[in-house]
């Protein structure tokens, strides 16, 4: 090559900084020191990217424990690169603490790193720094040929031929940056509305009413949202938590004893959804004893098998029963070895019959009742994802109190080890999640059945939402939540399965989730180009790539043998860039193969008689 080689990753958040450390990791090996333009694009400092970066609200928090929170690999991650063993985040506010590091942080972010344990949810900010020094040591391990540059601003478009170099357009820069291989780390992005939001937003404009879409809620414009005023929230997950934080505390309000004291410029939260209840309370005791081995029914022999499945798979029918298996199998096996006195089978006969029965069929229905006498002790994925169903209240007033019962039932099992089953099922569905990320697209419904069982708010924000409903600051809707436009009286109309005849009426619609991650509708240029250009999308809208080493498929299923992507927009979208210590982590999977194979090109580019013919 005459020109000095040049790679640019596009997203300098946890995503394309799990990239570049790969890249440091396996750079001596497979590249040496030849030189190397790395280029890292995105319009927010790199380490957080725009979702964690430092300029947030304090209220804003982690929904993680600072023990459960690493950016490095360990031993229980497979790849074929070197592990280069780092700090998780609370061993990383140790090393702080005691002189070792030096963060790149204000003085207020400094105090809350020096009162931080391990058993604490960070704010957003302070997750911020530690994810700059991640990417500060990363850029300081690369070999010394590597030259790293920074571009504060955003890409607009990738084009070039597959066998030359690729054209990286800028927003602020006449000439694109030239490369030789692209990677696509882009993360959460904005989306044009789907056609029901932007009926609701007409509507809201035509009636002066107040509509926010969906979108990440540190970036809503929520001074429309009027004290007082009733507004409907479409969504019970993380982004309603975030919306509830910034609304109430955010506008002055204190808890104190779990009283809340308003300041009286609050709206009115009337919240509901298609669950109609809030995510699961994050779990708050450690893991003591066996563990259940996993993966056990649903592994890489399992995950073969069903790829190379005539057909394409469908999830409910092929994929869900070895779920459940799985889950099961966590479960029981918990239930056995630390709590037998609520078990009425030997443990051995009892998983030689489990592991024999077909899933979902009626022998291992049988086996269940007749091995756990108590049904309460029985794992019933139905009920835990769909609480509400058949429930129906006689008033709204009705439903206030059952659900707040509700949700202290759940905060003090996901706070009793006494029913550490539960955190059994949690590492169960981290194996599975693990599994099927390799199967592609399987659809956006067991992305949100796995974050509202296994990654659901910190315990205190749930007893926070206990005192808002008891100060009448936040209303509960029920599930199956309807919302219709009446354009003749100019207002929003929520409606519930939950409490029928029921109806509320406000004029501010709140959607409190992300927008989905669809190429379809995406407001993002740079992949809408991709999209336009040929790459391949699924029928859920994420661009496809292979599953070896993430590189960008296009409609005939060749991999682009210069782009790569990863991220929650393609089809190897996982549960987060950084994950818990020693659960294999399959974001770090992802990011060594993709690191492996353009350091390999990068290479063999260089020397041009390496390339095959």
């Amino acid at each position: 090559m005459s020109a000095r080689p040049s790679l640019v990753v596009i997203g300098g958040g946890p995503r394309g900084t799990g990239v570049i450390e790969r890249i440091a990791a396996n750079a001596g090996e497979l590249y040496g020191d030849t030189p190397l333009d790395l280029h890292v694009v995105d319009p927010h400092p790199p380490g957080g990217g725009r979702i964690w970066r430092p300029d947030q609200s304090p209220l804003l928090w982690m929904n993680s424990m600072a023990e459960d929170v690493t950016m490095f690999t360990d031993e229980t991650v497979e790849l074929a690169g070197p592990v280069v063993a780092g700090p998780a985040l609370d061993a990383w506010a140790d090393d702080v603490r005691a002189g070792r590091v030096t963060p790149d942080a204000d003085p207020a972010v400094l105090a809350e790193i020096h009162g931080l344990t391990g058993s604490d949810f960070p704010t957003r900010r302070l997750q911020s720094a530690y994810l700059r020094w991640t990417y500060e040591r990363a850029r300081a391990a690369l070999p010394p040929g590597v030259t790293v540059h920074e571009h504060r601003t955003t890409a607009l478009a990738v084009t070039g031929p597959r066998g030359g170099r690729q054209r990286v357009r800028l927003q602020d820069r006449p000439e694109p940056l030239l490369a030789d291989l692209v990677v696509l780390t882009v993360g959460h992005l904005d989306a044009e509305e789907e056609p029901e939001q932007a009926g609701l937003g007409d509507f809201a404009r035509r009636h002066g009413l107040v509509h926010l879409p969906p979108d990440f809620t540190a970036d809503s414009d929520l001074g429309a949202l009027r004290p007082g005023e009733p507004v409907i929230v479409r969504g019970f997950g993380l982004a309603f938590v975030d919306l509830m934080v910034l609304l109430t505390e955010g506008r002055g309000g204190r808890h104190e004893d779990g009283v809340y004291l308003p300041s009286g410029r609050e709206p009115v939260l009337y919240v509901g959804s298609r669950r109609g209840v809030p995510y699961h309370a994050k779990i708050g005791y450690a893991w003591t004893g066996e563990r259940p081995p996993l993966p056990r029914h649903l592994g890489p022999d399992w995950t073969e098998a069903a790829l190379r499945s005539a057909g394409p798979l469908d999830f409910r029918r092929d994929v869900w029963p070895a779920v459940v298996k799985e889950l099961g199998h966590a479960h029981y096996h918990r239930l056995f070895t630390a709590h037998p006195e609520r078990t009425a089978l030997a443990h051995e006969v009892f998983a030689d019959k489990y592991a024999a029965a077909d899933p979902g069929s009626p022998e291992l229905a049988a086996l269940v009742a007749e091995a756990v006498p108590d049904p309460a002790d029985r794992l019933d994925l139905d009920a835990l994802d769909r609480p509400l169903d058949g429930v129906r209240h006689p008033s709204p007033d009705a439903l206030q109190d059952a659900l707040r019962a509700y949700i202290t039932d759940d905060l003090a099992r996901r706070h009793d080890p006494g029913h550490s089953e539960d955190l059994a099922v949690f590492l169960g569905l981290l194996s599975a999640y693990a599994q099927l990320v390799r199967l592609g697209d399987i659809g956006g419904w067991w992305h949100g059945f796995f974050s509202y069982l296994a990654s659901g708010p910190p315990g205190p924000r749930l007893h926070q939402l206990l005192a808002l409903s008891r100060a009448g600051v936040v209303r509960f809707l029920g599930a199956d939540l309807t919302v219709e436009a009446d354009e003749e009286r100019g207002l929003f109309r929520a409606r519930s399965a939950t409490v029928p005849g029921a109806a509320t009426e406000a004029r501010a619609l709140v959607e409190a989730r992300l927008p989905d991650p669809s190429l379809r509708h995406t407001a993002s240029p740079l992949l809408r180009a991709l999209r336009d250009e040929g790459a391949a999308v699924t029928g859920s809208g994420l661009l496809s790539v292979d599953p070896a080493d993430s590189r960008v498929l296009d409609r005939a299923g060749r991999p682009h043998p210069r782009r790569f992507a990863l991220g929650p927009f393609t089809t190897a979208r996982n549960s987060g860039a950084f994950t818990r210590p020693r659960t294999g982590g399959p974001a770090f999977r992802q990011n060594d193969a993709a690191a492996r194979a353009a350091l390999t090109l990068l290479r063999d580019l260089s020397c041009p008689g390496r390339l095959p013919s």
